[in-house]
């Protein structure tokens, strides 16, 4: 007789965004007329850069010619891609990382989900709380978590790292180290970042501890400071414990296309087994590659014509974030985030919580957000925003909420 995965019965309720989604439905149902400004969901609005487009017909034609035509992609992707990232994203930061260590996929979140099956299942996961909920998720599924307690909202077997203003959004060293530590900076929720010296100190702390850092570097390139770094390998000691994930949804606005990559160094060693040929093992079994289409439209990215494209692209959301974060201080809200990171994290008036915010600013602003405790119990009487609306929408819903 069939039976299912168990471990998915565990999961608590549906995925947050599905139930902002369903809210957010029976809402306009019943409020036709409602003019509904979303800046919920991290999804862009601006268009594909020029060059991309460019890029993305260009390889559309060679499909169309027997000596051009592309098929099955290579299993780390195409390595005119792969090589443009090496040097762009590492090389020119100083880091350490050869091509041949990059493995090229169709995103992060599908990364940062299927890097689990590597591991043990008796390993102990780290998380952020708040945290993006696909990294807990994906170790539930797997039967890594243990038993979700619905009083403190939490895995039994999950080493919860609170993040709160009291030590600025960023985790403190557990007294117990978990066997695979997940952080991300830029941080999604918060827009949280971590200096140099902070992010050493947790490389040092994996490598003493044979831990595994599962580093989430999908907002780099947002980041405007100095001493705030685009990746773990900027610190010494990372390549034996570290392993990153990249994303050009964001960054360049592939939310629609698909594509990202995974960094997996060849001193990463764990029971005499390699991790990079454990996830070529992985990707080469499970996955057929990101189209070459959409890795030519990766590739473009570098260009100097692509890369300022990108950059206004960037600059255009984070105005949006500007715009976010001031309006909502003069408000008299307390904000965060906003400035290295396009995500505004704002606490809830009047101790509200999270989903009774949510309710208020659907109604009375028809605007829409995420509620901080979908992302875990210490992101209680928070809210996000994202900045990856329009600029009309988004100096609208900021009018809204400060006329409420």
């Amino acid at each position: 007789m069939a039976t299912i995965n168990k471990n998915f019965t565990k999961l608590p309720g549906s995925y947050l965004f599905s139930t902002i989604s369903k809210k957010v439905s029976e809402f306009e149902k019943a409020n036709p007329n409602a003019s509904i400004i979303r800046l919920g969901i991290g999804d862009v609005t601006k268009p594909l850069a020029p060059t991309v487009i460019d890029a993305l017909h260009s390889a559309v034609d060679e499909m169309a010619h027997e000596d051009t035509f592309k098929g099955y992609a290579p299993d780390l992707g195409y390595t005119f891609l792969r090589e443009k990232i090496a040097v762009s994203d590492y090389k020119d930061r100083g880091c350490d990382i050869s091509a041949d260590e990059i493995f090229v996929s169709d995103g992060a979140k599908c990364d940062c989900s299927n890097i689990q099956e590597i591991f043990g299942l008796d390993n102990t996961i780290g998380v952020c709380d708040p945290v993006y909920p696909v990294y807990v998720d994906s170790n539930v599924m797997a039967g890594r978590t243990g038993l979700y307690n619905s009083d403190s909202m939490r895995f039994d077997n999950v080493i919860y790292m609170p993040c709160n203003a009291d030590n600025g959004f960023v985790p403190e060293l557990p007294d117990k180290a978990p066997d695979l530590i997940y952080l991300c900076f830029p941080n999604n929720p918060t827009g949280a970042v971590i200096t140099k010296d902070a992010l050493q100190k947790w490389v040092d702390y994996a490598i003493k501890n044979n831990s595994v850092i599962l580093y989430d570097s999908a907002y780099e390139a947002f980041i405007s400071e100095e001493n705030v770094p685009h990746s773990i390998y900027e610190c010494e000691g990372a390549r034996k414990c570290a392993i990153e994930f990249r994303s050009f949804s964001k960054t360049a606005g592939f939310t629609g296309l698909r594509l990202g990559y995974t960094v997996v160094p060849y001193d990463l060693v764990l029971d005499g087994a390699s991790l990079h040929d454990l996830w070529a093992r992985r990707h080469g079994t499970k996955y057929n590659g990101a189209p070459y289409i959409v890795q030519k439209a990766g590739e473009a990215v570098y260009s100097k014509q692509g890369r300022a494209e990108i950059n206004e692209a960037i600059s255009y959301y984070m105005a949006n974030a500007k715009i976010i974060l001031e309006g909502l201080e003069k408000a008299g809200y307390e904000v965060y985030g906003g400035v290295n990171a396009p995500y505004i994290w704002l606490k809830t008036p009047d101790n509200m919580t999270s989903w009774e915010f949510f309710d208020y600013l659907l109604e009375k602003a028809n605007v829409v957000g995420t509620p901080g405790v979908g992302f875990g119990p210490e992101g209680e009487h928070y809210y996000r925003l994202t900045a990856f609306g329009n600029r009309e929408n988004t100096i609208e819903a900021i009018d809204r909420i400060v006329a409420m």
